[in-house]
């Protein structure tokens, strides 16, 4: 892709004359001709329109994204291009409009590449995506393709969910940054709802950097993209109570991040988590399930027999769970959040896994979303920085948390520790 560019050297080229739309997008469709057969990270791809767009952004654009080609999770509508859902019920669907997302994205200036493949209405059984790092491996999910293509150098950005894991467990398995931001921070309205207290938009990119770029773009926050900060980073480290779940490459992974971090001065220390927060694992399952279960109602009620296994078991489980252990559950999590900033006391960001270790063999399932599902439902920001390689020579990323509203900072902190833990 042009030599593989940061996104944020292409906005620099683009707008300096070096470099036009149209070019970078030819080099991301040559690349997808190249590696598409493959890895299969989209499910609609329009090239000629691709190309007109970049023409038209060449001539009429403007914006800090001017001339930089996304990619769309396939659960974001998008008035130009069909908008399935991972379903086929509605394989054929044209939403009449944009959702917000790709509508300021096109405002700043981006071309949208096309739509790239999610799991079944967000949820678990798998799309066609492979791994590009090993095609006998899952991409992780349910941002499957968007992960996969920006890993591969497909395109330089793309736009994912999450819900429990699907944006930090599918970079850390593809190998490129993943940035959950702080919980309604990035308008959702034109996305697929699954749980509304959960459903987070995120972004997909090759650099911390040039995530907080995208962000920034999207939520209208400048401050988000910052500049080579420096500041005298204090960081936690917490395996988290689940930590049995992580396999050897991952607890190696993590050990080695904080030691590489130690080793240039950061200070690094360990941190253990409220015995209370225990219950936020199954605490996020029940508020997901429930809310699942009435969002997709009008699927259940009308195509019951059309959706997967999985995902009509997760619904008729949430049907049945009761109100009072859904408010029972959502109460915890608000009393979690409130005294998170006890937890962070003294430190800037909290360093865990972002996966249980290197992206599972096989296609039949996205892999265990278990070092996800405390911090989404939390709402906090959360950043999958790629890390080191396990003994298969597949990445595993080490997941940066950040307190509620501090995106800056974690962003920040993540960047520095991505130089830090690449660098040596």
């Amino acid at each position: 892709m042009t030599g593989r560019l940061t996104a944020l050297e292409a906005a620099q080229r683009i707008a300096d004359g070096s470099l036009t739309s149209e070019a970078l997008v030819r080099a991301c469709l040559d690349r997808i001709g190249e590696r598409e057969p493959v890895v299969q990270a989209w499910q609609h791809l329009d090239m000629d329109a691709a190309l007109n767009m970049a023409r038209h952004v060449d001539r009429f654009g403007s914006g800090p994204l001017k001339g930089i080609p996304i990619g769309v999770k396939d659960i974001i509508d998008t008035a130009d291009m069909p908008t399935g859902y991972g379903s086929p019920l509605y394989e054929t669907f044209r939403p009449p409009r944009d959702a917000a997302c790709v509508a300021l994205a096109r405002q700043a200036g981006a071309s949208v590449l096309g739509k790239t493949v999610t799991t079944e209405f967000a949820y678990f059984q798998p799309g066609k995506t492979r791994n590009p790092r090993d095609p006998g491996r899952t991409p992780g999910g349910s941002s499957s393709g968007s992960a996969a293509a920006v890993a591969d150098g497909m395109v330089p950005l793309a736009f994912g969910t999450q819900t429990a894991g699907s944006i930090i467990r599918p970079a850390s398995f593809c190998g490129c940054v993943g940035y959950k931001p702080t919980f309604g921070l990035i308008d959702r309205t034109g996305v697929r709802p699954f749980a509304e207290s959960l459903d987070t938009v995120g972004f997909f990119a090759s650099t911390v950097q040039d995530a907080a770029f995208f962000a920034s773009a999207i939520a209208g926050r400048p401050d988000l993209h910052f500049t080579d900060e420096v500041f005298r980073l204090r960081i936690g480290l917490t395996r988290t109570h689940a930590w049995e779940a992580a396999e050897p490459a991952t607890a190696t992974a993590l050990d080695e991040a904080a030691a590489r971090l130690r080793a240039t001065g950061l200070e690094v220390r360990e941190v253990a988590l409220p015995e209370r927060w225990r219950g936020l694992l199954d605490a996020q399952k029940t508020i997901m399930a429930f809310e699942a279960a009435r969002s997709h109602a009008p699927e259940m009620l009308t195509a019951s027999d059309r959706l997967s296994v999985k995902l009509r078991e997760l619904l008729e489980a949430g049907a049945l769970i009761a109100p009072e252990d859904y408010d029972a559950a959502k109460a915890l999590v608000a009393e979690s959040r409130a005294g998170f900033s006890d937890v962070l006391d003294g430190l800037d960001v909290l360093l865990t896994p972002s996966a249980p270790g290197e992206a599972p063999e096989g296609l039949e399932a996205t892999g265990d979303p278990v070092f996800n599902r405390m911090w989404t439902a939390l709402g906090v920001p959360c950043i999958s920085v790629p890390a080191l390689t396990g003994p298969s020579g597949m990445p595993i990323g080490v997941q940066v948390v950040g307190r509620w509203g501090d995106d800056r900072r974690a962003l920040a902190a993540s960047a520095a520790i991505e130089q830090v833990v690449l660098s040596m």
